[in-house]
């Protein structure tokens, strides 16, 4: 009964959507935009969906989410069209693409491969939105058990998370950006006794950070300055003609598809990972299982399909933990959780409570972006193309302004470009570093969260940390959050890898001969 009353909630506000063409045109509109944002190198999705947020500032919710998540879905998608023509990928979740699209288009099938890629894309979006329907609810429910206690823990699970798992070369470097972000965030008047801290009598800090200067100066500034610096070129792009996807191939890699979808959501649903190290463990993995794995690099549907289908799977499980904990999955979903913000949304254990109808809203737009990035990919792909053939120096001065209007535009405060300018300038010489953007972002985000509800929880328990110790689920976080610290201790590290050598030599000494 629960099920078909939540599909029954999810037709209703697909008709009802899709009936309305102001909503129609805003969707298909911005779904170019992305697609065209996806396509040029420099200009990632995480940029768009940022800049994007700053000019839905007066719009309704429902309509906000209906550009934002399709500026969101056609980037993605659109960032395959520069790793199949010109080898280089418009955005990060397209890199995997690159290995075997380009290929593809040196032997003349470019248009097949923009084909597959349309329709894996459209795949892996509605699967990621199909579990987004199912387990959205679901944990929400869950959610609502949690107390000051958890929702501490969680914040604060949040941003370890995050930084442990996008950081390069050292975890610890996620977690140094991560906690940056946390004193960040602390900026401004406390939430409780509206007590002024680190604001060294600046009025305008009595408030806090406000989070679309962040947003857009950690994204967008150190862009701008790396595009510019490197002067990327652009080669010729390859010609294509058909584009249409053919069917019986994609029949043929159904298991690929499958499998590359549940990874794509799986790894969305971790927060602070992102659609880009979606591509690669779906390539990685289709590479494993496949029969012809030295076939991978020189040009094979199968590898571009596992790419495209586990990106955008992603999408969708990048929003189960935004919407239901208030922990973005990813770094576009990051920008989206700021949108929300805006729009007096608060994502979290309240969300099903305060706008009932929300999840399913926004399960309804996914499920028609990926419908509108479909027959976008399929009749524009020709056009959009050509757009590769400007350089993207040429767009950055463009971005730049944007920056400085979508900064300016909220609240029209010219304190706002004064933040956003040293915000960015630190993002740009921490990403130089290999210090990763999002867990700083998302310190920020989650801070005060973090904050007021550890100070919260201290006057319930009277200054005791034992109920930390003694409720289920805080005590669970807690023991996550230990382990992944001591895990990358050396030591550990050494005796965990000496510990799995042992059992794999123990295990291949006991598996029967031949």
């Amino acid at each position: 009964m629960y099920i078909l009353e939540r599909l029954w909630d999810f037709y209703v506000t697909v008709f009802n959507t899709a009936i309305n063409l102001e909503n129609l045109f805003l969707l298909f509109g911005s779904v170019i935009l992305g697609i065209t944002f996806g396509a040029l190198p420099g200009l990632t999705a995480t940029l768009g969906v940022g800049l994007l947020t700053t000019l839905t500032y007066g719009l309704h919710t429902t309509t906000a989410m209906i550009t934002l998540l399709g500026m969101y879905v056609g980037a993605i998608y659109g960032g395959s069209y520069g790793s199949i023509c010109v080898n280089i990928p418009g955005t990060a979740a397209a890199a995997a693409t690159a290995m075997d699209g380009y290929p593809l288009a040196c032997k003349g099938e470019a248009g097949r491969a923009l084909g597959l890629t349309t329709t894996a894309s459209f795949i892996g979006t509605t699967v990621g939105m199909f579990f987004l329907a199912i387990f959205a609810p679901l944990i929400a429910k869950l959610a609502l058990q949690f107390t000051s206690f958890e929702l501490f823990v969680l914040a604060f699970f949040g941003i370890m998370i995050s930084g442990g798992l996008t950081g390069k070369d050292l975890v610890y470097k996620g977690w140094i950006s991560g906690m940056i972000g946390l004193f960040l965030s602390t900026i401004g008047r406390d939430r409780l006794q509206f007590f002024p801290r680190f604001t060294f009598g600046i009025s305008e800090l009595d408030g806090g950070l406000e989070v679309v200067p962040v947003l857009i100066g950690a994204f967008g500034i150190p862009q701008i300055i790396q595009v510019l610096r490197d002067q990327l070129a652009i080669g010729e792009a390859k010609r294509f003609q058909r584009v249409l996807p053919e069917f019986r191939i994609i029949a043929r890699h159904i298991k690929t598809i499958v499998r590359s979808a549940l990874i794509g959501v799986g790894i969305g649903a971790i927060p602070g990972i992102g659609e880009d190290i979606a591509a690669w463990v779906s390539y990685g993995t289709a590479k494993k299982a496949s029969k012809n794995p030295e076939m991978f690099g020189k040009g094979t549907y199968e590898g571009v399909i596992a790419c495209e289908t586990g990106n955008n799977a992603c999408i969708g499980g990048a929003i189960i933990p935004l919407l239901t904990l208030g922990i973005p999955g990813s770094p576009p979903a990051v920008m989206l959780l700021g949108a929300l913000m805006i729009h007096n949304v608060t994502p979290g254990p309240m969300l099903s409570v305060e706008h009932p109808h929300f999840i399913t809203d926004v399960t309804a737009i996914l499920f028609l972006a990926s419908f509108a990035m479909f027959i976008s990919g399929i009749f524009l792909s020709k056009q959009v193309v050509k757009v590769l053939r400007i350089p993207p120096p040429v767009f950055m001065p463009v971005v730049l302004i944007l920056c400085v209007i979508g900064s300016y535009a909220l609240g029209t405060k010219v304190f706002n470009l004064y933040l956003m300018v040293p915000v960015g300038i630190l993002a740009y010489f921490m990403q130089s570093m290999d210090y990763p953007i999002a867990p700083l972002v998302i310190g920020v985000i989650l801070g005060p969260m973090a904050d007021e509800n550890l100070r919260r929880a201290l006057m319930v328990s009277q200054g005791s940390f034992l109920p930390f110790f003694t409720r289920p689920v805080s005590l669970i976080l807690l023991f996550i959050i230990v382990w992944m610290f001591l895990s990358q201790i050396p030591l550990v590290k050494r005796n965990i890898e000496a510990l799995k050598e042992k059992i794999y030599k123990k295990k291949r000494k006991e598996s029967p001969k031949g």
